[in-house]
């Protein structure tokens, strides 16, 4: 098109005045021409075809599935709209893990940036995306996350947003979720050394929390053996005493009738002991063989308060 009107313009300087309305008939005449040419594709003209990129993590998942997620999207964005910035399928699924009736994981991010997010549209919003469950698929868990919160999740690189992203498929996406999978499959999304602080520090308290559970654990084989105590003590017709004194009525209304172990009621005296040393913090620390053989015990001791109750005599 261009070089047309460059030869045209050219045409007319050389016409000069008097040959303007023999000039003006011809650019009619070769403009017409060119549009018949066009239109009849006899134009080289520069064609590109444009590849649409397709979602590699849609085939990952069920179809089953990936309909579930579509119609809670279609149900979630009717109901809020563009309070919704994206819904993404992720999980397990993905990752080659799914069992038949497994959880169908739907990440939900909604926009905090433009709406004030108070108490009762919170409240609103957790009752609406369960009676849509509900009404959808009871295998829909739903995780729901402010828009800035993971975008400070995928800056830092953290693991949360990572995984989702490496996942994910986006069923409603307002133009950052698909763009930042992008960039983390070209190695553009890194760990901060903030994300990786926070996430060490985590260690140590947990290491000391899984010695509070074993405590926590040797304690509730106190409470199992209390309660079994004092349901076969109940059975006798007695009323059942208070813990500092069940292993004493242990003895003198089943020991001596001859209903029971003698065994069973010094090991009621030791799980009371052992439990007043853990609250008092006497003992602050459990071991895993510590353990076993207490678990043991309180399950030997258990069984035997079955069957007293039973009237068997052991």
């Amino acid at each position: 098109m261009q070089a047309l009107v460059l030869s045209l313009i050219r045409d007319f300087y050389a016409a000069g005045k008097s040959g303007a309305e023999v000039w003006a008939g011809t650019f009619v005449e070769r403009l017409i021409n060119f549009f018949l040419q066009f239109q009849s594709k006899e134009v080289n003209l520069v064609e590109f075809k444009l590849e649409k990129l397709e979602k590699p993590n849609q085939q990952k998942y069920p179809d089953r599935d990936i309909d579930v997620a579509r119609e809670f999207t279609r149900r979630l964005f009717k109901e809020f709209g563009s309070f919704v910035k994206a819904v993404v399928l992720f999980g397990s699924a993905a990752r080659f893990e799914e069992k038949k009736g497994g959880d169908i994981d739907i990440l939900v991010i909604v926009d905090d940036l433009t709406i004030v997010l108070k108490g009762e549209f919170v409240e609103a919003y957790r009752i609406i995306i369960h009676k849509i469950v509900a009404d959808v698929s009871k295998r829909l868990h739903i995780t729901t996350l402010r828009f800035t919160s993971f975008w400070e999740y995928a800056r830092n690189g953290d693991p949360v947003a990572i995984n989702m992203l490496r996942d994910g498929v986006a069923l409603i996406d307002t133009g950052f979720f698909e763009p930042l999978q992008v960039l983390l499959k070209r190695g553009r999304i890194r760990p901060t050394m903030e994300s990786v602080w926070t996430y060490f520090v985590r260690a140590p308290a947990t290491l000391v929390n899984s010695k509070w559970h074993v405590i926590q654990g040797t304690l509730d084989l106190y409470w199992a053996c209390i309660d079994a105590a004092h349901a076969a003590i109940m059975r006798t017709g007695e009323i059942p005493p208070t813990p500092a004194h069940v292993a004493d009525m242990l003895d003198q209304k089943l020991v001596k009738t001859g209903k029971l172990d003698k065994k069973y009621a010094a090991t009621m005296q030791n799980f009371y002991n052992l439990a007043k040393m853990i609250m008092h913090r006497e003992i602050k620390e459990v071991s895993g063989d510590e353990y076993e053989r207490y678990y043991r015990e309180a399950k030997d001791f258990v069984e035997a308060m079955k069957n007293v109750i039973e009237g068997k005599i052991r």
